[in-house]
């Protein structure tokens, strides 16, 4: 299925149903008076997640969502009906916006989460409601007001606990394959990562983490350049960023220092709290270099680049430093879980999307 991480849709609520104008008339009662019924309120939309949506493709095909419309009142006292609520499902990343607004509404982070984007209309009154003893056949009754209607911005963005960064070529697919389940597309070329990939790394006994790889970033990416740009919002929500590198570049005119730089610059240039996220430096393609001359390679970048973070190094062929990361990223994703010491408890009121 084609991946597809923004759509914009267009949701309608149901119109509330009038109210009815009719007056009791039966043999042997007489002067029966109204008996007009309420309408029924509009229905609502509301968005719903769904851990086994992946994509918005759905959305780019049907972009129109528009709810029931509650049933006019009835003679005889008769109240309509009211219209069915639509549950759109979305998947578990979601971001809401307003378009004409620019507002954001909300996120869909969990299965089963609601969302409440368009409110329902209110019934109208049937004429019974009017009636008084100085009017004892009233004729009027109320229309049901409209359902709201809002053009909204789908933006998917992928839940993952650690995040890959680098440029194309820096083994970021190879490493996902090789730590997870995931097959992501790997090649000897830039640019066959297309799309993100997800991939569940499994450290036994309930122990997991996923990881998520992007399409590599190049330089000149914050005026357009490439695919990476488009897809590092999907690093936002990481608890942690890998920076890739490779130390072993088949072009010798190519400065990994000065990848990362760039890398760096283009980062800073997307904004938000990107750029401050924690990130580790993972030198990769270790297996191409003799020990000696890795460990010269290793020095002459730490020194140019000042790093002060954690360093490791990999092989996505052999194996080699894969498994002490997988490690590392583990212990350092559950010391976010441990619960601080003398940390305020709160209690989290419970969605109701009528409040909304």
């Amino acid at each position: 299925m084609k991946f597809v991480d923004e759509a914009i849709i267009k949701v309608e609520a149901g119109d509330g149903g009038n109210g009815c104008v009719s007056f009791r008339r039966e043999k042997y009662i007489p002067k029966g008076g109204p008996d007009g019924g309420d309408g029924g309120d509009g229905g609502h939309v509301i968005l719903v997640g769904d851990e086994g949506l992946n994509t918005l493709v759905d959305f780019r095909h049907k972009r129109l969502h528009r709810a029931e419309r509650g049933q006019n009142g009835m003679s005889r006292q008769m109240y309509g009906r009211k219209g069915a609520t639509l549950y759109v499902r979305v998947p578990v990343g979601t971001r809401v916006r307003d378009l004409d607004t620019e507002e954001v509404i909300g996120e869909i982070l969990e299965e089963g989460q609601e969302m409440l984007v368009a409110r329902g209309g209110k019934h109208g009154l049937g004429n019974i409601h009017f009636k008084s003893s100085t009017n004892r056949a009233p004729r009027r009754a109320t229309s049901g007001t409209p359902g709201e209607k809002r053009n909204l911005s789908l933006e998917l963005i992928v839940l993952a606990d650690v995040g890959l960064l680098g440029m194309p070529n820096a083994g970021k697919s190879s490493l996902i394959a090789k730590m997870s389940h995931a097959r992501p597309k790997v090649a000897d070329y830039p640019f066959t990562t297309l799309y993100p990939n997800l991939g569940v790394v499994n450290m036994g006994q309930g122990r997991s983490f996923v990881i998520a790889d992007i399409p590599g970033v190049i330089e000149g990416a914050s005026e357009g350049a490439g695919l990476g740009l488009q897809f590092l919002k999907h690093l936002s929500r990481t608890r942690l960023v890998l920076h890739l590198v490779d130390i072993a570049p088949m072009d010798e005119s190519v400065n990994p220092a000065e990848e990362v730089r760039q890398l760096i610059a283009e980062v800073e240039k997307y904004g938000g709290d990107l750029a401050q996220r924690e990130r580790w430096l993972v030198l990769t393609k270790k297996d191409l270099l003799l020990d000696e001359e890795f460990e010269e390679k290793k020095q002459q970048l730490l020194e140019n680049l000042d790093w002060k973070g954690p360093v490791f190094a990999v092989s996505s062929v052999s194996g080699e430093g894969v498994d002490e990361l997988a490690q590392a990223l583990m212990q350092h994703i559950e010391s976010f879980d441990e619960p601080a010491e003398n940390a305020v408890q709160t209690e989290e009121m419970p969605y109701d999307p009528t409040q909304s």
